[in-house]
This record gives C-alpha cells, structure tokens and sequence, in this order.
C-alpha cells in the first residue's frame, strides 16, 4: 500500500512543481505575494498569509499546493 502511495506521489509531483511555475515570474521556485495577486487578484494580504505555512512571505511548492488543496487559491490548469 505504501508503495502505491510513493508511486502516485511522484507521478504527481511534476504537476504540482508545474502549478506553482505557471506563475512564478521570476522563476525562482517561490511564490510572493505580488506574482500570486497578479494572477489571482482576489487573493489577500490575509489570505496569502494564511497559505504561507512557514510565515517567510513566500509561497514554496509544498505550500502552494496546500493552499490549492485547502480551497485557499484556485487549482491552476495545466
């Protein structure tokens, strides 16, 4: 059962590394505030805070996928 777990995480992680470059501007595998809203205006300074996990005021991938999975910011199309 395990393995089928490891085995549908990695096939899943290229989508998940793709859904946070999509708008990662300056493609440093982050995601600020500023390239968040420039793509989803909607999203807050509250709101992004509360998707950034480890408080640092950038979104990493892990975090971004949170955030999607949480209902916190919209699922990006791949």
């Amino acid at each position: 059962m395990k393995l089928k777990a490891l085995a549908a995480l990695a096939v899943s992680l290229p989508a998940m590394a793709f859904a946070a470059t999509e708008i990662d501007a300056n493609g440093d595998g982050m995601l600020t505030l500023d390239e968040v809203q420039a793509v989803y205006p909607e999203i807050t300074v509250e709101s992004f805070s509360a998707m950034d996990l480890n408080s640092d005021g950038a979104l990493d991938d892990a975090e971004s996928v949170a955030a999607q999975d949480a209902g916190l910011m919209p699922k990006t199309q791949g």
